[in-house]
């Protein structure tokens, strides 16, 4: 029996080398608003990105996979292709057809299965491999309520790549902006009434936190009893 082929490296799926060229891209050109913490941030995730691309990881397989919520694509595609993150999005539709969308929850709540899903790019289930980074893409529907939740020893930023959405109720996100979460902040995330949103996003941490984030929602608390 011949031995199974080694896997592909990222060199050999140019589609892959742009896309994460465009997110370092994304990570140089937007501003920091003044905060060297956010500054910091950004510097952080262009190190790991550059690092994978030193690296020239084999890519994984992975089934591609949609969700309800990915029948919205076409037209948050369409619509950031208008914006200043058309190089990105340009990216992104090249590869589609390759995505896995996943909800990664245990239990979605009633309706939002129909509303959201990610699919990561890079990182430990990613079709790049790496325990240093995680790169993904969120994609809402129109009106989407995404819940209340954080994450534990994970630093993250949004970039809004399509559409408008708001989080905690404070100020509104249009293509080119980026929202910061230090570890541990809780968010919730609402979407335009009429447009799908498409974001783009970064996650760092330690790489046992990385590997084993688990995704949940924060419980309302239950009403005190008399």
């Amino acid at each position: 029996m011949e031995p199974a082929a080694p896997p592909p490296l990222l060199s050999d799926r140019p589609a892959w080398v742009y896309l994460l060229r465009d997110f370092l891209a994304m990570y140089r050109a937007i501003p920091a608003g003044g905060s060297a913490t956010i500054r910091t941030h950004q510097r952080q995730v262009r190190e790991r990105i550059g690092g994978v691309l030193r690296t020239n990881p084999g890519l994984r397989e992975t089934d591609a996979a949609r969700k309800p919520v990915t029948a919205h694509l076409r037209r948050a595609l369409d619509q950031g292709r208008k914006t200043a993150m058309a190089d990105v999005i340009r990216s992104i539709h090249g590869l589609q057809d390759a995505l896995s969308w996943q909800h990664g929850y245990d239990k979605v709540p009633r309706g939002l299965d129909r509303k959201y899903a990610y699919a990561e790019l890079v990182g430990p289930t990613g079709p790049v491999p790496s325990n240093q980074i995680i790169l993904g893409l969120v994609l809402f529907a129109p009106d989407c309520v995404y819940p209340t939740h954080a994450h534990d020893g994970i630093t993250e930023s949004y970039i809004c790549l399509s559409g408008a959405m708001s989080q905690n109720d404070q100020g509104v996100y249009v293509p080119g902006s980026m929202i910061f979460n230090p570890p541990g902040r809780m968010h919730r995330i609402t979407v335009a009434d009429h447009e799908p949103s498409l974001l783009a996003y970064a996650w760092l941490g330690p790489s046992e936190k990385l590997v084993s984030q688990k995704m949940v929602f924060t419980r309302k608390p239950r009403a005190a009893r008399n």
